[in-house]
């Protein structure tokens, strides 16, 4: 039985999330949340998780604990139960998120990379601590350069999963993805998919993306901050990462104290704003979207209808 997957993506801030809530409701769609961060308990205002309340309705919230490991291949098997329920019902599966490996994960596969290997991370989180991420980039530069233009040279989770793939086989980590397809292509034969994006003019997404984060800090995202940090389990690179967390958490680690300076806010809307551009590079070079254009001010559920259509 094919089973039909909607996926509404699009940048932080567009609106998706409530687009997809409500469409998954009018639909009685399975609805699976497409978020590298949201997975991570405790890691709730920073991430725009959806209210305790409203979590019961989707899949792939609260997965793991911040200091634990999660990554493509594990959402791979979150995507795979959802899709057994999915079948079991009769139901369409809505995902919708941000994370755009994971919608690859899920409805194609992954390249044929290694394993993690610990040893040759801890040698080059200990390079990056003696020399600094910059240092890892310019390596990175020499042994693979489609990586490196594509990673910002401050993500040192990503960074390091492309040296390490470099040392372990000797090949670059962009001749892997080549390989296997690179971006999205070929649907597994089990699925129909449909891939909707929200797509907003840069100056309103500009606008909502600083908004938004002045009223995640207004909402206790420093003190969420504060508490991982102090949690003695500790925090996993991935999770440490996650966007804005790291530019709060350096600031906490370098002595900060109660509300972050605007100094501090500016970076995190800055690094936010780059992340947004990134996420509709990225969107626009896939085959086959559909997009969902929305008015300055106004809201993503203006589309409704017309993803609803789609399931029907």
């Amino acid at each position: 039985m094919t089973i039909h997957v909607i996926a509404i993506m699009g940048a932080t801030a567009s609106g998706k999330a409530e687009l997809a809530r409500a469409a998954a409701r009018e639909a009685g769609a399975l609805l699976v949340s497409c978020d590298s961060m949201k997975v991570y308990r405790g890691m709730d205002v920073g991430t725009a998780k959806p209210p305790p309340a409203e979590r019961g309705e989707w899949l792939g919230l609260d997965l793991v604990d911040p200091w634990e490991r999660f990554d493509a291949s594990r959402f791979r098997g979150v995507f795979d139960d959802a899709l057994a329920r999915a079948r079991a019902e009769g139901r369409p599966l809505l995902l919708s998120g941000g994370t755009m490996l994971y919608l690859k994960a899920a409805t194609e596969g992954l390249c044929e990379a290694p394993p993690r290997d610990e040893d040759v991370r801890r040698a080059l989180a200990a390079e990056a601590e003696v020399a600094g991420v910059g240092a890892l980039h310019e390596r990175l530069q020499a042994v693979d350069p489609p990586a490196a233009a594509r990673i910002h040279r401050n993500d040192l989770r990503r960074i390091v999963r492309a040296l390490e793939v470099h040392t372990v086989t000797g090949r670059a980590l962009s001749d892997l993805h080549a390989e296997s397809g690179g971006r999205l292509r070929e649907v597994r034969p089990d699925l129909r998919r449909t891939v909707f994006v929200v797509r907003r003019e840069r100056e309103d997404m500009d606008r909502r993306i600083d908004g938004r984060v002045l009223r995640m800090l207004e909402l206790g995202w420093t003190e969420e901050c504060e508490r991982l940090l102090a949690d003695p389990r500790g925090i996993s690179t991935e999770a440490a990462q996650a966007l804005g967390y790291r530019e709060l958490f350096a600031w906490l680690r370098s002595g900060g104290a109660g509300s972050p300076p605007e100094e501090v806010v500016r970076r995190v809307q800055t690094a936010t704003r780059r992340f947004a551009r990134r996420q509709l590079t990225w969107l626009r070079h896939l085959d086959g979207v559909e997009m969902l254009d929305v008015a300055p001010e106004g809201r993503a559920l203006d589309v409704l209808e017309r993803v609803v259509t789609s399931m029907r």
